[in-house]
């Protein structure tokens, strides 16, 4: 499995994210993950949506939990062919529980924890800790990755304007 270092840090300390690099005009790959159902998703669900994966360490910390909310608010001033997908090592129960007490409607949370397949396939697992990295994507309606971004502290927050307009220019 590749390896990209220098990428990321969690609490100043450099981290090693392990699967391929999507970069920006790349086909988007397909992964399997389980909803709150524990029902399978692919990438090819979402047929003649705009994406935004959001790849997030885990739901209960609060950098993770801003963010998704944010999104979760966010959603309400986005076209309805826009799709928000929150992605962690979450289990599915977790986010069911995490999704109704912070009341998130509008953002999808999906759990990699079975496979590893987003995390993989998008080069965003953190190795050592099987932990999501903070980054996002925003994934056109012919699955090209229009955006990325790499967090590079993964306790920060992402910069949310940038992926906004991204979305908007699609």
């Amino acid at each position: 499995m590749q390896e990209h270092e220098g990428l990321i840090t969690s609490h100043g300390n450099p981290r090693t994210l392990l699967g391929n690099e999507v970069k920006v005009g790349d086909k988007a790959p397909d992964f399997t993950v389980l909803d709150n159902n524990l029902k399978e998703v692919h990438l090819g669900d979402y047929p003649g949506k705009i994406l935004i994966l959001s790849s997030v360490p885990s739901l209960d910390t609060p950098t993770c939990s801003i963010e998704t909310g944010k999104f979760n608010h966010e959603a309400e001033n986005l076209p309805n062919d826009v799709k928000i997908l929150t992605i962690s090592m979450d289990l599915p129960f977790a986010q069911k529980r995490w999704c109704a007490a912070e009341g998130v409607e509008k953002v999808q949370t999906l759990s990699d924890h079975r496979d590893a397949s987003f995390g993989e396939n998008y080069g965003v697992l953190i190795k050592g800790l099987r932990l999501l990295a903070r980054v996002i994507f925003v994934v056109d309606k012919a699955g090209i990755v229009r955006y990325k971004q790499v967090v590079k502290e993964v306790t920060n927050e992402p910069d949310y304007e940038p992926v906004l307009k991204a979305v908007k220019a699609l």
